[in-house]
This record gives C-alpha cells, structure tokens and sequence, in this order.
C-alpha cells in the first residue's frame, strides 16, 4: 500500500500556525531570539534541514559573544528583579504558562516530529511530561523550598536536543518557580521551533527566561564563565562536558552537569524469556537517542542461545519510519518505536562504525532493512538508520566502550559475576543500568557493584519523573544530583555548609534515599 504525508501535518503549515500562536517570535523567513525582555532579530539564521525528509526548515538565528554577554546581563537584571516575587506569585506564573502550554501541547509536539524526528507518540509524551513534572513541583514547592533562596545569579542551561520541554522546558519552569531567572542556549541540532513557542508562551505570562541561539565555542565563554551566571546545569555527551567541568573548574559555582554513560542489560542465571523480549522492543523508543538507552547487553555465554531466541524476534518487530506517513488522509498517525535519527550526518557515523567494527571482528547478529520501514515512495532516508546488532564489538570500536545514540545495540559474552561487572561497568560510570536475574540476592549483589546511578532488577531504569532522583557515578555525572526536591535544592542556596549530594571533584555525596 502506498504512503502518503498526513495532510495538515507539513512544514509549512506548522510553521504558519506557529506565526499565529507567537506571532512576536516568528517571523516569515527567520525565528527570533528572546533576550531583555523583547524578541530580537539578531544572529545570522543557519540553514537547517528536517531528518524526517531532509527538506530546510527553520535554523538557529546563531549570535556571537557580543550578544551572548549583553543577554547574560540582561538575564542577571531579571533575576534581580524575580528574586524579589513572592512564590505565591511565581506560582501563579509558572501555572499559566503550563496552561499555555497545554492549549498549543500538539502544536509543540508537532514542532518536535519535524525538528528531531520524534514519532507522534514520543513527541507527545515530551510535551505532556514537561506539563505533568512542572505542575507536580507546583504542588510541593512549599516543602521543598523552606527557607531556601534563590541564586545570586540566573541559572544558565545548555542541553542537548533530544528532550527539549521534559528535560530543558522543565527544568526552566523549575528553576524560575525556586526563584531564578533562566538562560536557555538553543539546542544546534534540533528544537528550536518547539522551544521558541514555549518560550513565548512563558513569557507572556512574565517568567524571567532568555533564549539565544549560537555555537558553543562562542557561546560558552558567556553562558559558563560569565560573572553573572549562578549556576551551569548541562545536559550532553562527555566530551562537552568535560569542556564545560574545565571552564568551571576554577570558579567554585554550582553546576549539573549529566553526561552520557554506557548503559548496560546484564543477562545471568535467567529464565523468563517472554517477559524479557517485551522489555527489548521497548528499548528501542526514540532509536535509543536518550540517555538511559540500553545499547548494550552483557549476556552469560551458557544462555547465549535463548538469548538469542528471544531477542532476535523482538527486535525484528521494531517499527520505525516517517512518523507522519499514513495509508489514507483519515488514519491516525503511524505507532512507530522511532523515526529518523537526528541527522544524516549521525546516520552515516553509526553506519561508519559498525562497518569498521565488524571489518575488526565483531560479528552481525542482525542488520534490519530501510526497505522495512514505513516511508513515503521516494522520499529521502539519509537520517534513517535499520536496527542492527553486533556481537563482541572488537576493542578498537567506539561501539565497544562508548554510547552510539542510535539504534544499535552490541552484545558482550562472559563466563563469570566479575566477568558481568566488568563489563557492565565498560564506560567508568552510567546513569542507568539493569541486571535479570531469576535469584533476586543474586540480582541485588551484582547491581550493587554496578557503576551505575539507578540500577533495575528484571526491568529497565528510566530517569523519572517527579519524587524520583537522578544522577550519574564516574565520568557520567558531575556535580548535583537533580529529581524530586534535589532539583529545586540544586538552583537555591541553604544553611552554611552546606554539600549538595552530587559528584564532585573533592567529594561524591549519595543522596538519601537513593533509587535502586
């Protein structure tokens, strides 16, 4: 059966009604930056290209450092002036914004199909976390905050583009309830458009947010040195953060820094298959470009067989295509596991890589298909990239040691419990991790000597929502921990003396409880 494009779902008309929605921040050939209370057309708009199709879409208007700083001191005058609000105020702002939100919610997760190839039910997902996670914190804001006060300075957020409302939208909305004002760098990849209309929608509703787009090198002088800034919450892979942690390392401020980690699926004296082939299939949402993404499994080679009898099976039933190609105009919009990855250029560097690893010796245990997918006739799959699966990723491999962000899982076979844990614990540290094991001791022993934050037994970890903590040990995390009341903890200032829970270079402090 032939596909079409859903009719009402295109560019063009998305971008329209973003016009009409927030008409003070879209023009008709650029996006506005958000600094000093007004929409500016500065930067110089880069070119930029949908991975659901590969056709232009709005780019980032990038501002130099000059700009950068003259926002930073705008945003250090808002916070001043927020500061000052009362909460009960602030959480009047913050609660219409939400409902703001909620009124344009398919618009946003529209935006996020186009812009990072989200199928629809992912997108959605997005937007109705940020919403749901923020209202939460409106409920227990009291409690959380005391006597707590805001930062001397506005909270500067540079996140990657994967989560733009439930992780970046989120934490603003946070951030600026605790009593901050709120820096946000436009994530380069992909969000813009989504992030914009938030951003509109908030400040409308007068929340202290700014929002500019640039390159990091120019950028991050300003956004994580600069004077003004009270904190640096990161979000992104181990090479810029480990940019980002040197730039802090001699200014004492505080900082969230998450960073990627090997997440692995240890597999040892197992035997609920049928169980375990429905958690594999869910792994694959997004095509594994989140941070608590399973891409790897370590598994006891006796088991290998049945292993393999039902992991093959449920990654062949993996879905993914163009998240907006139907059958005819009236049909919903397609259940997919995941669309396009973010880009082509990511596309071709995972393609790259497998060839390279299995050219050194690993060997492909399945290598799914495009003509598989659910695409349009002839349309461009440059950012598309099939399943596949590698067994014993050879040393010299960045599928051996680092996270792939994208749909390829590897599989390492061991003979012994330490052999498992050395494994699992490949990366010196992962935000999540799971271990199935039919005996549960068994399960808690190995967890508890797996370097990894959250570490679930017979199910995956996901980084959570509302009470529930996050962080990282090792090279995943550095500085405070975040989730539940450690993320208002995280931007306010307590009693003297104070240590966050958090990992620092001086200290690593668990919070209490942990998630396990």
């Amino acid at each position: 059966m032939t596909l079409i494009s859903k009719p009402g779902t295109d560019w063009t008309t998305l971008y329209q009604r973003c016009r009409e929605a927030a008409p003070e921040a879209f023009g008709a050939d650029r996006v506005l930056n958000y600094w000093g209370g007004r929409w500016r057309a500065d930067g110089e708009p880069r070119p930029a290209f949908s991975p659901v199709d590969g056709s232009p879409i709005a780019g980032p208007p990038m501002v130099g450092a000059e700009t950068a700083a003259a926002a930073v001191a705008a945003a250090a005058a808002d916070h001043r002036r927020w500061r000052r609000v009362p909460l009960a105020e602030r959480r009047q702002r913050v609660a219409a914004a939400l409902d703001a939100w909620q009124e344009h919610r398919d618009l946003l997760a529209l935006a996020l199909v186009w812009e990072i190839g989200k199928p629809w039910r992912l997108a959605c997902q997005d937007v109705d976390r940020a919403i749901s996670g923020v209202r939460w914190y409106l409920d227990e804001i009291d409690g959380m905050l005391g006597d707590r006060a805001p930062l001397d300075g506005p909270v500067s957020n540079i996140a990657s583009w994967n989560y733009p409302m439930s992780v970046l939208a989120h934490a603003m909305c946070v951030q600026a309830l605790a009593g901050n004002a709120a820096i946000a760098k436009t994530p380069t990849d992909g969000g813009l458009v989504c992030l914009t209309l938030a951003v509109a929608l908030a400040t409308r509703e007068g929340l202290p947010f700014t929002l500019v787009s640039g390159g990091g090198r120019d950028l991050s002088p300003v956004l994580v040195r600069g004077a003004e800034i009270g904190c640096v919450s990161f979000v992104g892979g181990r090479d810029a953060g480990g940019q980002v942690a040197t730039a802090l390392a001699d200014l004492g401020r505080r900082h969230v820094l998450e960073q990627e980690g090997l997440n692995c699926w240890g597999v040892w004296e197992f035997g609920d298959w049928d169980t375990f082939a429905g958690q594999v299939r869910r792994t694959f949402d997004y095509g594994k470009q989140r941070c608590t993404a399973y891409p790897r499994f370590v598994v006891q080679r006796d088991l290998f067989d049945e292993f393999l009898a039902a992991y093959l099976p449920a990654v062949s039933s993996v879905r993914f295509g163009h998240p907006l190609a139907v059958s005819a105009p009236e049909d919903e919009l397609p259940e997919l596991d995941f669309g396009p990855l973010i880009n082509a250029a990511k596309a071709k560097e995972l393609r790259d890589q497998v060839a390279h690893a299995v050219a050194h010796g690993a060997i492909p245990l399945y290598r799914g298909a495009l003509a598989d997918g659910h695409l349009l006739p002839g349309q461009n799959t440059d950012a598309y990239l099939a399943p596949v699966t590698l067994l014993e990723p050879p040393r010299s491999s960045p599928l051996f040691h680092a996270e792939p962000f994208g749909p390829v899982d590897s599989i390492v076979l061991v003979d012994s419990e330490d052999e498992l844990i050395a494994a699992m614990n490949a990366s010196n540290g992962a935000l999540v991790g799971s271990v199935s094991c039919d005996d549960e001791d068994t399960a808690r022993r190995i967890a508890a000597r797996v370097r990894a934050f959250k570490v679930g037994v017979n199910a995956p970890r996901s980084r959570g929502d509302r009470a529930e903590l996050f962080g990282g040990w090792g090279d995943s995390w550095r500085g405070a921990f975040v989730g539940g009341h450690l993320l208002v903890h995280a931007v306010t200032v307590g009693g003297p003396g104070e240590r966050p829970p958090g990992n620092f270079p001086d200290y690593t402090l668990r919070p209490s409880p942990i998630a396990v």
